[in-house]
């Protein structure tokens, strides 16, 4: 199928690139189904809603850049994305790129939450006060030597 794109236009994904957020993202509970489409710039991936063109995130592997991250989520708050089993689990944290040329910062506080089985997703609030939701990328990963 083919989808219009914010970043790149037209651009063609298949089903399983599909996911489906009950809840929607915060800001956004009105758009459920995103596709994940791979950026031109590897590790980055879109979240391209399929409901608003102009509506997309754009996303990176938090254990990339932060090998200590850890997602603390009570299991029922999981229950909706009926995981199996923790390698089932994909985390992405969603970017900011500033217009005005600021810092691009990650939100680890707020990471979506995959399961990629039956491609159900939640963006879930951490509680810990080690995850905000605006870290500087290039700074994390120049520390801990992962995205450059």
């Amino acid at each position: 199928m083919e989808i219009e794109t914010k970043a790149m236009g037209t651009v063609s994904i298949v089903e399983k690139q599909i996911i489906e957020l009950e809840e929607g993202f915060y800001g956004f509970s009105q758009y459920h189904r995103f596709a994940l489409v791979d950026a031109k710039e590897n590790p980055f991936i879109w979240v391209q809603s399929l409901e608003k063109k102009d509506l997309a995130f754009l996303s990176v592997d938090p254990f990339l850049f932060r090998p200590d991250y850890e997602l603390d989520i009570d299991d029922s708050l999981l229950q909706p994305l009926a995981l199996e089993s923790p390698s089932d689990v994909i985390v992405l944290s969603l970017i900011t790129i500033p217009a005005d040329g600021g810092s691009i910062t990650v939100n680890l506080q707020g990471p979506l939450v995959i399961n990629k089985k039956n491609n159900r997703a939640m963006q879930a609030i951490l509680t810990d006060p080690r995850w905000q939701t605006k870290h500087d990328l290039l700074a994390e990963a120049s520390v801990n030597r992962g995205v450059q």
